[in-house]
């Protein structure tokens, strides 16, 4: 059974996040750690993957509206479009050797998905996949295609070392999403955790959740 090292670091500035990530990747590859998830929040931050590389026109908002609103730009290294992580949002970064027997790119991604769909589950929310489009999704009743988004992934992957991650909207101001096109995605909405539950849910809670369905589906301790 794999040993998973859990760090729960509270507000993290996303450049010091991307700082982290790197140099764990680096002692990961080293065998100086083990497999570590890192869970924690940012301050408000619109982030690019790799979908951006043309230029980040699905950020709708103006640079002094960004400004104004306290709102950062990043690039990054992970696949995906561009995202929103913001207070009130769970990020997850797992630092993983997919070495030996887990070096599918697809399946981590959907294994991913599973622990959220799983954490979630445990608050009475059922959430799913949307077939062609990563990260968890909540429906909001009627035909297909009326999903909202609870959750985003978007990984690095490097000589099957893993960086970067998910993002669950626990508490997030849903506001700021409308500063972008989420993931690129314009004809879906986003939600959180406390709009579909109406009540407040204690991030230890979450986390714990979360650390659970890492244990079921990666088969660790």
């Amino acid at each position: 059974m794999t040993e998973v090292s859990v760090r729960r670091l509270g507000r993290v500035d996303y450049q010091a996040s991307l700082d982290l990530q790197a140099a764990l990747v680096e002692d990961r590859r080293a065998g100086r750690i083990g497999d570590t998830l890192l869970l924690l929040e940012h301050p408000p931050v619109i982030t690019l993957g790799v979908k951006t590389r043309l230029g980040p026109r699905h950020i709708l908002a103006s640079d002094e509206e960004l400004s104004r609103q306290g709102v950062t730009v990043h690039e990054t290294g992970r696949g995906g479009d561009v995202t929103y992580h913001g207070p009130g949002q769970l990020v997850g970064y797992p630092i993983f050797d997919l070495k030996p027997d887990r070096c599918d790119v697809h399946k981590y991604v959907r294994d991913l998905e599973e622990v959220l769909i799983r954490a979630l589950g445990e608050f009475g929310i059922e959430a799913s996949r949307v077939k062609g489009l990563s990260g968890v999704w909540v429906s909001a009743g009627g035909p297909v295609g009326n999903e909202r988004k609870i959750a985003a992934i978007g990984v690095r992957i490097s000589r099957w070392i893993t960086s970067h991650g998910f993002a669950l909207n626990v508490a997030t101001d849903l506001r700021h999403f409308q500063l972008i096109v989420p993931c690129g995605i314009a004809d879906r909405g986003v939600t959180s955790m406390e709009g579909e539950l109406k009540r407040s849910v204690p991030p230890a809670e979450i986390e714990d959740a979360i650390v659970r369905g890492f244990t079921a589906v990666f088969a660790a301790r």
